[in-house]
């Protein structure tokens, strides 16, 4: 169901508190899980669910979560709760943007599993029954830390544990936080709430309660799943959130032919895509905005952020790759790190100990073994000798390399950018090379070799001497 079937619903996440018990100085709801902001999957469910006009209540942190929100959901509307005071406080701080719409849905910004077909069932709930307020509950085995929804002649009340007697907190059906209201009725009943509880707090829950008080049709919805709707207010349940999380992505992707040898020590984010019969060994991390074609193998290890491989890409093992692309056929590591834009083309080689930095290598390109690529393109067929580096950081700014294709670079040879080496060039191993190498020419840069007879008898000598002086009295 899209957002055309729930006409002038908006969302409003509240992203304001501090969440003191992570203790941490960065925003709880800007805490990683799978590699992403923990605010991310609310919003995205709201995405998903298709309600397209979305606020944000920020506080604690707010110039953070508002640049997050900059970057990565520029559609979001972001409202600044300097003091906060409760999520009834909360929603009337944002009262002029969302008055405009004539429903609201509200729910937390902590909600790492929520699914975007709970919010859609909340929705449908709301329209087909015309009500004043309609609000997703659930069924805990232990309810403690929940507001507990308590129903008597018919009039339905969410009373916050804090606040209940002995009798209410025994009662196993919760409020979820997560609520959709008529816009009227909320900005009425919000002027006449008071924080008259044991937080001293504006409680959204007490606009449900005056809404059942007055006889206007307060409706719950109980959702089946209640790990759905479980929030995050600790590092343990951050943890936890997380385990489930990665279990639902993985069995998701395995059920569609991705093999994993150890999949309780694989971890992949939302946003990751993968192709059929790929292999992942145990240790892998696989998050951002990632895609790996059919074929691959992600060896022991390894770990591919934001990231593209093509077909039957192997990373042998303790593989690092960033913000990259390796196409087809490629075969990288172990103990490689790309990173910056960089691009390792068709079977091309990057071995053991190598490190690639915003280069292009080429269709066919060898780098085996202890170099250092940076700002650099490496040509088709080219072969980079062990220990090779581009010294591409003059002091003042980062230089280029060009390498054309089908050269041979002899081991240890140290370019130094700017500098260009012309097709089928070759440099002497040990090499420093500071001036261009034309086409099919061989540059050697090093000092003249020097042998001096008899300097190791000469050098014993010497100390034998010395120790003999050393013991005079």
């Amino acid at each position: 169901m899209r957002e055309k079937d729930f006409p002038d619903i908006a969302a409003l996440v509240l992203a304001a508190g501090k969440g003191t018990r992570m203790k941490s100085d960065t925003p709880k709801v800007l805490l990683p899980l799978l590699g992403e902001a923990l605010l991310s999957y609310p919003l995205a469910a709201v995405r998903g669910a298709g309600l397209e006009s979305c606020g944000v209540v920020f506080g604690h942190g707010a110039s953070r979560v508002c640049a997050f929100l900059e970057n990565a959901f520029p559609e979001v509307t972001g409202i600044h709760q300097e003091e906060q005071r409760g999520t009834g406080h909360a929603v009337s701080v944002a009262q002029d943007w969302w008055k405009q719409f004539r429903h609201l849905l509200v729910l937390p910004g902590d909600l790492p599993l929520l699914p975007p077909e709970a919010l859609t069932s909340l929705c449908r709930e709301h329209i087909s029954r015309n009500a004043a307020c309609t609000f997703l509950t659930m069924r805990l085995e232990d309810p403690t830390g929940y507001g507990r929804v308590v129903e008597k002649n018919g009039r339905i009340r969410i009373v916050e544990e804090k606040d209940a007697l002995p009798e209410e907190k025994a009662i196993r059906d919760v409020n979820s936080g997560i609520y959709v209201f008529d816009t009227a009725l909320l900005e009425k009943e919000l002027a006449l709430i008071s924080p008259d509880n044991a937080q001293n707090e504006y409680y959204l829950t007490d606009v449900v309660d005056r809404l059942g008080a007055t006889q206007l049709p307060v409706v719950m919805v109980c959702w089946p799943i209640p790990q759905d709707l479980f929030g995050v207010n600790d590092p343990v349940q951050l943890a936890d959130a997380e385990r489930r999380l990665r279990d639902r992505i993985l069995g998701a992707w395995m059920r569609r032919g991705v093999r994993c040898v150890d999949p309780a020590s694989v971890w992949i984010g939302p946003k990751v895509t993968l192709a059929e019969d790929l292999l992942i060994e145990p240790n892998v991390q696989i998050l951002g905005k990632t895609h790996i074609g059919a074929g691959s193998r992600i060896g022991t290890g390894s770990v591919v952020r934001d990231s593209e491989l093509g077909k039957c890409c192997t990373l042998v093992a303790y593989v690092v790759i960033q913000d990259s692309r390796v196409e087809g056929n490629s075969r990288i590591g172990p103990f490689a790190f790309l990173r910056d834009d960089t691009t390792i083309r068709d079977r091309a080689l990057v071995g053991k100990f190598v490190e690639i930095k915003k280069s292009d290598i080429g269709d066919d390109a060898k780098v085996p073994h202890l170099s250092y690529i940076g700002d650099a393109h490496v040509g088709a067929g080219t072969n980079i000798g062990a220990g090779t580096i581009t010294c591409n950081y003059d002091g003042v700014k980062k230089n280029r390399t060009i390498i054309g294709d089908d050269c041979f670079i002899g081991s240890d040879t140290m370019l130094v950018a700017p500098v260009e080496l012309g097709e089928g060039a070759m440099t002497g191993a040990g090499s420093v090379i500071t001036e261009d190498v034309p086409a099919g020419a061989l540059a050697i840069g090093r000092a003249r070799q020097r042998n001096i007879p008899g300097w190791r008898a000469r050098k014993a000598g010497s100390s034998e001497n010395d120790a003999t002086e050393g013991g005079k009295s």
